[in-house]
C-alpha cells in the first residue's frame, strides 16, 4: 500500500489522479497513524520551504517523516518534496528534514544567467547519471519530464544525483540516496515517462535495505 503525505502543502490531486489511472491502491492522510498499512511513501509538495516545514511541526508528520526513513523504508519526495528531505534551505532561511545531507539554493546563487527566466518552468530532457536509478525502469534516457522551480538541489554526495537536466547550469533533477527517492520535476505531470517513474516506485519490489528493484 502507497501512502500519500499531505501537509497542506502538497500537489494533492495530480498525484492521486496518476495514481488511480496506474490502479495503485493509496492512502492520503495528514495524519502519521493512518500509514501504519503502508510500505512506501510519497511525499509530494508546491509551494513555500518554510511554510511547509511549519506545517509539518504542527502535524508531527515532520518526526514521523525522520523516523520512517530511519527505518529503511522507501520515501519518495516530489518538487518540494524533493527539496525539504535536505539539511537546509535558502528559501526563507529553513532549516529541512535533514534526511540527505545538502542544501536547496536559489538559482540566483548559483549561476548568473539574466536571459533565462526564474522560475525554470516546462519541459526539459533528464539524462541519467551516476548509473541511474530504479525510478528509471523502462524509461528512455533523455526522456521530457515538466520542471516548475526556482531552487536547487545540491547534495553533499554528488553520487546520489541519478538524473540531470541543463538550464544555465546542471540542475539535479533526481536523487537516490538509499531508500530515498526524489525527483525535483513532477512525475504525475509528465506523461508517459512520469507515470511509468510513479508506476517503478508503486509497484516495485522492496528489497531489505528499503531499496526498490524493479
Amino acid at each position: 500500500m502507497v501512502g500519500i503525505v499531505d501537509y497542506n502543502a502538497g500537489n494533492i490531486k495530480s498525484v492521486e489522479r496518476a495514481l488511480e489511472s496506474l490502479k495503485v491502491q493509496y492512502v492520503l492522510s495528514k495524519n502519521p497513524g493512518d500509514f501504519t498499512g503502508c510500505d512506501r511513501l510519497i511525499f509530494p509538495g508546491v509551494g513555500d520551504a518554510k511554510y511547509a516545514m511549519e506545517q509539518l511541526q504542527i502535524t508531527g508528520l515532520g518526526s514521523f517523516l525522520r523516523d520512517w526513513a530511519q527505518s529503511r523504508k522507501p520515501l519518495f519526495g516530489i518538487c518540494l518534496g524533493s527539496q525539504i528531505i535536505f539539511d537546509y534551505s535558502e528559501e526563507g532561511d529553513t532549516k529541512c528534514l535533514g534526511l540527505v545531507k545538502g542544501t536547496i539554493r536559489h538559482f540566483e546563487n548559483v549561476w548568473e544567467k539574466p536571459e533565462l527566466k526564474v522560475p525554470h518552468m516546462g519541459w526539459n530532457n533528464v539524462r541519467f547519471t551516476n548509473g541511474g536509478s530504479e525510478l528509471f525502469h523502462s524509461v528512455k534516457d533523455n526522456s521530457d519530464f515538466y520542471f516548475v522551480h526556482s531552487y536547487l538541489i545540491q547534495p553533499d554526495d554528488k553520487t546520489v544525483i541519478k538524473g540531470v537536466c541543463d538550464y544555465g547550469t546542471e540542475v539535479p533533477s533526481t536523487i537516490q540516496s538509499g531508500n530515498i527517492y526524489a525527483c525535483q520535476f513532477h512525475p504525475e505531470k509528465s506523461a508517459g515517462a512520469g507515470l511509468q517513474i510513479l508506476k517503478n516506485y508503486c509497484t516495485a519490489q522492496i528489497l531489505q535495505n528499503g531499496e526498490i528493484k524493479c
